[in-house]
C-alpha cells in the first residue's frame, strides 16, 4: 500500500528533540507522573497497583475508563466507546473500518495530514475542504456542499482546528452534520483538542450529541496533559463501534493495563485537569497575541480553542528554510507551514510551559529583527 510521507511528523521527528527552546509542541505541558498523581491525590497508585497481574486487560479498555470518557458528551455510554493508541490511532481505525476503494471522502484542509492521506492510501478519492487565510479560516459550507457527489462515504473535520485554531460553532456544526446526513456520509470529528476554550463563553456540543453517523476521536495528549499515556478513543453509535472492533482485532489486542488505570484515574478529576490547562493557554494566549500584536513581520487570525496557531510572516522566504535558519540560528523550533502544505506560515503551540514561550518569543524576535 502507497503512503504519502507524513510531513510534520517526518519534520519533528528529525528536529525537535535536537533544539533548547520548542515553541511547536502542541500538548498542554505534560505531566510528570508526581505532578499527575499529586493533582489526583492519588500518591499511592503503584503501591496499590503493584499486587496486579499485568495481563492483557480489557481488551476494548476498561469499564471505568470507557464510562469516564462517555461523561464527557451528552448521549455516549461505555459501550459507546472503544479504546485506541492515540488519536492517531483513533482516526486511522476510523478510516480502516469505513473507507473502500472508490469511495469519495472530504476532508478539512489544511490540517493534521492523517486526515486526508489515509483515506487516500485506501483508495478513496479525497477531496480538500480548504479553509482560507482571507476568509479567516471560517469554513464555507457552499464549498463543502459543492465538493459531496453519489460517493461520498465520509467528511471529515478536527475541532478545535489544527493548526490554525479556529473554533467551528454549534450552529456551524449542525449544519455540517445536515450536509453529511443528506448524503448519508459519516462525520469523522476529530476533537483531539477538546475542552480546551480560550474564551469563557465558548463551548461546542460534540458532532457525536447531534448525528448518529459522526464518529468522534479524542486524545488524552492534548488537553488532558497525558501524552505519555499513548491512549485516545473513539465515541459513535453502537454499530460503528462494532465495526471497529472488528477490524481493530487486526492491528491492537489490548492498550496497557497501567495506562489505562491511570487515564481511568484523570477520568475521575477531569475537571481539575481542565482547570490547570485552561489557566495554561489562556495565559500563553494573552502573551504571544501581544508579542504578535507588536511584531511587524507576523501576523495571524488569533485562535479561538486549542493550543496551536498558524503564524503569517512576510519575508520572502521558504517555510521550512525560514524554520531551519531558526534552528541553527536560535535553537528555536517552530513546524514550517509546508508540513501543512501551505507556505507563508509557520504553526506555533502556547500549550507548554509559560516561561518555554516567553524565551521562545524572544529568541524569535532577535532573529525576526535581522529582517526587518
Amino acid at each position: 500500500m502507497k503512503v504519502d510521507t507524513f510531513l510534520v511528523e517526518q519534520f519533528m521527528d528529525k528536529y525537535e528533540l535536537n533544539v533548547e527552546i520548542n515553541i511547536a509542541e502542541t500538548c498542554v505541558d505534560p505531566f510528570t507522573l508526581g505532578e499527575f498523581l499529586g493533582l489526583m491525590d492519588y500518591e499511592y497508585f503503584f503501591e496499590e497497583f503493584k499486587s496486579r497481574k499485568l495481563t492483557y486487560g480489557h481488551i476494548n479498555g476498561s469499564p471505568e475508563l470507557r464510562s469516564g470518557i462517555a461523561n464527557l458528551y451528552n448521549k455516549m455510554k461505555a459501550d459507546n466507546i472503544l479504546l485506541s493508541g492515540g488519536a492517531i490511532g483513533a482516526n486511522f481505525l476510523a478510516f480502516y473500518s469505513l473507507v473502500e476503494p472508490g469511495d469519495t471522502v472530504i476532508s478539512i484542509f489544511p490540517a493534521y495530514q492523517q486526515l486526508y492521506s489515509t483515506a487516500r492510501s485506501f483508495g478513496a478519492t479525497v477531496r480538500l475542504w480548504k479553509l482560507k487565510w482571507e476568509e479567516q479560516w471560517v469554513p464555507n459550507l457552499e464549498d463543502l456542499s459543492s465538493l459531496v457527489d453519489k460517493k461520498t462515504k465520509m467528511i471529515v473535520i478536527n475541532n478545535p482546528h489544527n493548526p490554525s485554531g479556529y473554533l467551528i460553532n454549534n450552529d456551524y456544526l449542525k449544519q455540517i452534520c445536515k450536509i453529511a446526513e443528506e448524503c448519508d456520509a459519516y462525520l469523522l470529528y476529530d476533537e483531539a483538542y477538546k475542552g480546551l476554550y480560550l474564551n469563557d463563553n465558548d463551548s461546542v456540543t460534540s458532532a457525536v450529541d447531534i448525528y448518529d453517523k459522526a464518529i468522534s476521536t479524542g486524545s488524552f495528549s492534548k488537553g488532558l496533559s497525558l501524552t505519555g499515556l499513548r491512549l485516545g478513543w473513539i465515541a459513535a453509535s453502537k454499530p460503528i463501534i462494532e465495526e471497529c472492533i472488528r477490524h481493530r482485532h487486526y492491528t491492537t489486542i489490548s492498550n496497557g493495563m497501567i495506562d489505562d488505570s491511570l487515564a481511568a484515574l484523570a477520568m475521575q478529576h477531569v475537571d481539575r485537569i481542565y482547570k490547570r490547562n485552561l489557566n495554561i493557554v489562556r495565559t500563553n494566549f494573552k502573551i504571544l497575541n501581544e508579542w504578535i500584536e507588536n511584531e511587524p513581520l507576523i501576523d495571524w487570525v488569533p485562535a479561538k480553542a486549542g493550543s496551536v496557531g498558524f503564524l503569517k510572516y512576510n519575508i520572502e522566504m521558504p517555510s521550512e528554510e525560514l524554520s531551519l535558519k531558526l534552528i541553527k540560528e536560535k535553537s528555536t523550533f517552530l513546524v514550517p507551514g509546508s508540513c501543512f502544505e501551505m507556505e507563508g506560515f509557520l504553526r506555533i503551540g502556547f500549550g507548554n510551559n509559560t516561561n518555554t514561550l516567553i524565551a521562545g518569543l524572544e529568541r524569535f524576535k532577535k532573529f525576526l529583527d535581522a529582517y526587518c
